[in-house]
Formats: C-alpha cells, structure tokens, sequence
C-alpha cells in the first residue's frame, strides 16, 4: 500500500488514475471533473480532499473495462485491493445509472452532476475559434445541447437529471462548472490560442 486505508491523498488518487490510464483525453476528463466537483464541495462544504479524489478515479477503470456493467462495477473491486475508502467507492458505483447504486450523499449527487457535463463543456471548448474554454458560456453550451449530432455520446439526459438531483437551476449548474473549469483551463489543455484579455460574448 501506498497509503493509511483511511487516508488517500490527492497525489495517491493521481498515481492509480496514470497508472490505469494511459489516454491522456480520459485523464484530462478525469481532471475536468475533479475541478467542477471539488469546486461544489468549496460551495456546499463537503471534504474537498475526498470529493476531489473520488473525481479523479470515477472512470479509471474505462481503458479496461469500457463496456457497462463492468465499468464501474470491476473496478470498484481493483480501489478496494488498492485501499480506497467505501465512501468514495460507492460514489463511484453510483455515477453508473445501472449500478443499483442510489445516489444519497451531495457527493455522489455531484459527481453525477459534473461527470457528463464536463465533458460536454470540453467538446464544446474545442470547436470554439480558440479551442478554449474560456469561449464557453452557458448559453453556448445549452445551444449545443440541442445539437443532438454534437458529442452524441454524452447524454443530455443525464446533464438534466444531474443538475435536478443535485437541486440547482440547469443553467447555473453550467455556469458553475464552466467557471470552474475556466479557473484551471490551462491545466485542463483548455487554454487555447484565447488571450486572458479575450471577452466572451
């Protein structure tokens, strides 16, 4: 082990992720989530250390197991061989719709909330003139929404149902992650060719 059971640290979390985890696309992902979720635990004054670490490794199993049910459900097994915390595993289990998971806790609602919707975000960051993500606003994101041949595989449905699990307004629940992400943009490989002085409109 490279850590106490009861404590996983942030740089642990990053260890298991890179070591599982060779797409760099997956594990910018990873990170897109982490900002949106560790930014709720700030707001809704969860443990910003265990929410930021559950973000992290919600998909790390996907290189091996991209097929549902066994992502996450296999490698829920390998966290618990590595030493991670129940909490954070069953946050996990429950981002997956077919886990038979409930989501009860904020954190596992938030997770839930940001997962897809981050992704979203970046897809929309990248056709952007600038490829940035500082282009993005809530408006933009919601007009592509209704694209249903843009980013097909990310489910609005679970963007929507997020945001109301989660209790927040949709649009303010876009708002906050975008502003989230916009706070990490370069290390989310979001910054683009847009200057700090560039405006969205």
């Amino acid at each position: 082990m490279w850590y106490e059971h009861f404590m996983l640290t942030r740089e642990a979390a990053l260890e298991i992720l890179h070591e599982f985890t060779k797409s760099e696309s997956l594990r910018k992902h990873a990170l897109a989530v982490e900002c949106c979720v560790a930014a709720y635990a700030r707001k809704l004054g969860g443990d910003e250390n265990q929410w930021s670490v559950t973000a992290l490794l919600h998909d790390f199993d996907y290189e091996m197991h991209p097929n549902a049910p066994d992502h996450p459900m296999k490698g829920e097994a390998i966290l618990a061989e590595h030493g991670v915390p129940e909490d954070i595993r069953r946050a996990i289990l429950s981002h997956a719709n077919y886990s038979g998971v409930p989501r009860v806790s904020a954190l596992e609602k938030a997770l839930f909330a940001c997962d897809e919707l981050a992704g979203f975000i970046t897809a929309v960051s990248l056709v952007k003139p600038g490829r940035s993500v500082q282009e993005v606003d809530a408006k933009s994101v919601r007009k592509k929404m209704k694209d249903k041949a843009f980013a097909r595989s990310v489910s609005r449905e679970d963007i929507v149902n997020g945001a109301a699990g989660l209790g927040v307004d949709l649009d303010e629940h876009i708002d906050f992650c975008v502003r989230a992400m916009q706070a990490r943009a370069k290390e989310l490989g979001l910054w683009g060719s847009v200057t700090p002085q560039t405006t969205t409109t």
